[in-house]
């Protein structure tokens, strides 16, 4: 008997009784266990806290406070990075606060840049070396107390200056055209006398016309005072006037005298203000002759009165044969006859179209205007006969045609060309304000023609060799609401005789600045 035996078919029904028996106990070996998850990957910390921040000026106390987490739970240390203003603060890591121990002032600024944007940069680190960095920008913002700005006269054609009348609470307000009007700040009226008239004599094309006044300083007793002004011929003439006997209220147009006049080579940067130092000597700041750039090199060539601050004596004559100079020349100016002009006291301005005497320390303070990039303030010590304030070599601090060269006189204060709150096109230099409106008492007060703007600076930060940035000026546009007409086209400041502070503009108003109620 033959038994077929089918391989293939026993081993499909061996194979899994087997696998049955083994599953059901048939070895008492454990399993392993499964391996563990891998570590997760330690992250780093994070700031929350934003990375700038506005104070005001005087805070004191907490200024900021950070925020900072650890994704993982992680214990963090903090700690400040050196290198940045955190000087200025009391940081407390447990608190997590930055204090101000002492005010923040504003016109005084501790930072490193002087810009009022303290830096202070936080660290925070994991046990792991992990961390994270905060640069923390801490900007003091300008605190400005209201003034007043009462418009004292309008209806004037392009009035370009102001001057208090001697002896009188009248003030004199100049015409571009030529017209010296009397103005009643108390009661607004304009005398229909004018006090002189020039405008026969006067061209007012480009920037020309009827632009500066001066007193004598004997002028209680020599009755006479003098004129800037831009001839039929578009050249500049220095003329003294006396007035009428017996008369306080007008010259006398025959006593005209031309004591210096120059030649202006273009229709622009004809200078403008001029006034008599403490010694009685009078300052004529002139341009640099017109023309983009300087195109003649004159604010640097020591023969050319252009882009010059003459300084010159009115009671003599040392040049009697000479029309054109009925003037003498005072010891210690820049230069003697061999070496340039005489009547030069400073050189290496474009166009100091407004400057003003601070009456306590006797510095000449000019506003320079720029050409494209920079407006400026110079600041001129008595003392420093043959100071180079750098034009066309530079602009501001900046290179100009350059290059940069020993000797130069940076400015003490500076701007740049645009339209923000610290910036402007045309600088119209102010004067240092020793009166009683206390926001800007013992401030340098000025403008921006283009801009608008209207700013302080305490006059202590103007200190020759050091440049003021315009993020410290205090903008005063917020604090000056004029109550009747417009605050616009500055174009010069102006003093009375009781040290009140003036505002000309060129659409024809006039305001006084004064403290609030």
């Amino acid at each position: 008997m033959h038994i077929n035996v089918n391989v293939s078919a026993m081993a499909r029904s061996i194979l899994p009784a087997i696998g049955l028996a083994a599953c059901s106990g048939g070895s008492d070996s454990p399993s392993p266990p499964p391996p563990p998850p891998p570590p997760a990957a330690n992250r780093a910390p994070a700031f929350t806290s934003p990375a700038q921040v506005t104070v005001a000026e005087n805070t004191t106390g907490t200024v900021y406070t950070w925020a900072v987490s650890d994704p993982d739970g992680d214990t963090l240390t903090v700690s400040v990075v050196p290198g940045g203003d955190e000087g200025a603060f009391d940081i407390d890591i447990p608190s997590r606060t930055i204090r101000a121990a002492t005010p923040l002032d504003f016109e005084t600024p501790a930072d490193a840049n002087g810009d009022n944007i303290y830096d202070v940069t936080l660290e925070a680190r994991d046990p792991g070396g992990l961390m994270a960095q905060l640069a923390l920008s801490i900007t003091v913002s300008n605190v400005v107390e209201d003034m007043t700005l009462t418009r004292v006269g309008t209806g004037f054609t392009q009035p370009l200056y102001l001057v208090g009348l001697p002896g009188s609470s009248r003030v004199l307000v100049l015409e571009k055209g030529g017209r010296v009007r009397l103005l009643d700040p108390a009661t607004g009226a304009i005398d229909p006398v004018d006090f002189l008239d020039v405008s026969a004599d006067t061209t007012a094309a480009g920037e020309g016309g009827l632009l500066g006044l001066a007193f004598s300083p004997d002028f209680a007793t020599d009755r006479t005072f003098y004129i800037n002004m831009t001839n039929n011929s578009g050249d500049t003439e220095i003329r003294r006037y006396t007035m009428f006997s017996g008369s306080n209220v007008q010259a006398d147009p025959a006593t005209s005298d031309v004591v210096l006049t120059f030649d202006q080579p273009q229709s622009n940067h004809n200078g403008g203000w001029i006034g008599f130092a403490a010694d009685g000597l009078l300052f004529v700041p002139t341009g640099d002759g017109g023309g983009g750039g300087d195109p003649s090199q004159n604010a640097q060539n020591p023969n050319s009165l252009l882009g010059k601050i003459l300084r010159i004596d009115v009671t003599g004559d040392a040049f009697p044969a000479d029309p054109e100079r009925d003037y003498a020349i005072p010891p210690g100016n820049a230069f003697d006859a061999a070496s340039g002009r005489e009547e030069i006291f400073a050189l290496g301005v474009r166009n100091p179209f407004r400057c003003s005497f601070d009456p306590v320390t006797g510095d000449l303070l000019i506003g320079d205007v720029g050409q494209g990039a920079i407006e400026e303030v110079d600041r001129l010590r008595m003392t420093d006969a043959g100071t180079n304030f750098g034009w066309d070599i530079q602009e501001g601090t900046q290179d100009f045609e350059g290059p940069d060269q020993p000797g130069l006189t940076d400015p003490v204060a500076e701007y740049a060309h645009g339209s923000g709150p610290a910036a402007g096109e045309s600088i119209i230099g102010g004067y240092v304000h020793r009166g009683n409106v206390e926001t800007i008492k013992d401030s340098y007060v000025f403008a921006d023609f283009v801009s608008g703007n209207v700013w302080a600076i305490p006059v202590d930060n103007l200190v020759v060799g050091q440049t003021v940035s315009a993020g410290t000026f205090l903008r005063l546009n917020d604090a000056l609401r004029p109550d009747a007409g417009t605050l616009s086209s500055i174009s010069s400041f102006g003093e009375d005789n009781d040290g009140n502070l003036y505002i000309v503009t060129l659409v024809g108003d006039i305001f006084r600045i004064g403290n609030a109620p």
